[in-house]
């Protein structure tokens, strides 16, 4: 992005029942960043019941509201479409409950400015004198939850679970998201795996919420349970080769295990039995590594019609919220 362009910031803060704490980060976004022409703050009402709609309605925010609640990921997804509405080249996601400071919003979309990234994160654990007091096994869980997004993604994140980031227009408009549960594993491996650049900003946050429980992570097993099938799915439609590849190559290494055992049997003895049994597994396996190959084959050719897809859709997109198509902010 040239940096001598100004930019227009659209901030988006998907809520659930936030109503005590809403307002407060609203009104502590910073109005004055270098080389941003203008703010605008949108939040996203997840089917609230406590008056968060008009709480942040009453603190300057543009809202957007559902009926239902519908999930963290169905928010976000609402505030990029918003965003993009309101013609924001800068995207700023920030959580509702207080946990992140609005003041470090410079910091997020400063890299992306510059065009040193498509999109940064927020970080709890890049930097060790940051890390916030929190539950221990909320802590090895973002360890491990950041070792099988990088395994997968290719990166090297310290924190993976942080949802106050910046995302570019281009990202936003790129972006395509299934999980209703959450999002913030599926970006990264989304981006990854379409090659965009992702950075990470050490910030000093609260660990441990002030006001109420975690809308997402109240349930830990549940949550990473959750994280986890999101994640491998994602893994599979970007990857079908290495997924269903594998899964074929361990049963043809079962099937070559149980055919060389019955041949050498064989030469020696003259005979299958007492062991036809395992002549009938390993053909068993050789007919499912076969159809996990073929499954493999038939991925990879609708992993390249996605791809086409894609690059359809965005264009699609980039005509949507062209600037003559732009939503002017109340």
């Amino acid at each position: 992005m040239n940096q001598k362009k100004l930019v227009s910031v659209v901030v988006t803060i998907p809520a659930y029942n936030e109503a005590a704490t809403v307002g407060q980060i609203i009104e502590a976004i910073p109005r004055d960043i270098p080389a941003v022409k203008n703010i605008d703050v949108v939040v996203i009402n997840d089917g609230s019941t406590d008056g968060t709609a008009e709480v942040a309605a009453r603190a300057g925010a543009k809202v957007v509201s559902f009926s239902h609640n519908r999930g963290l990921g169905a928010a976000f997804s609402e505030g990029f479409r918003t965003a993009l509405g309101l013609g924001a080249d800068i995207i700023v996601n920030i959580d509702a409950d207080g946990q992140f400071n609005p003041e470090d919003i410079p910091k997020l979309v400063s890299p992306i400015i510059e065009g040193q990234a498509d999109m940064v994160t927020a970080s709890r654990f890049a930097n060790p004198d940051l890390i916030p007091e929190m539950p221990w096994i909320k802590k090895w869980g973002n360890r491990r939850v950041a070792n099988i997004v990088n395994k997968l993604a290719g990166q090297s994140l310290c924190d993976v679970s942080c949802g106050f980031r910046a995302y570019s227009r281009d990202v936003a408009l790129r972006a395509t998201l299934l999980g209703g549960h959450t999002y913030t594993h599926e970006v990264i491996l989304d981006l990854a795996f379409r090659g965009l650049r992702i950075i990470e900003v050490p910030v000093k946050v609260r660990g441990v919420r002030k006001v109420g429980e975690s809308k997402v992570a109240g349930n830990l097993w549940k949550y990473g349970w959750n994280s986890l099938v999101i994640m491998l799915r994602a893994y599979r439609d970007y990857r079908p080769m290495r997924v269903f590849g594998g899964i074929s190559a361990i049963f043809l290494i079962l099937a070559s295990f149980c055919g060389g055992f019955v041949l050498i049997h064989f030469l020696r003895t003259g005979a299958f039995s007492p062991y036809i049994f395992v002549a009938f597994l390993g053909a068993g396996f050789g007919f499912i590594s076969l159809i996990c190959y073929i499954t493999a084959l038939l991925a990879g050719m609708l992993n390249r019609l996605r791809i086409l897809q894609d690059e359809q859709l965005f264009l699609l997109r980039k005509q949507e919220y062209s600037p003559d198509n732009e939503i002017k902010p109340p």
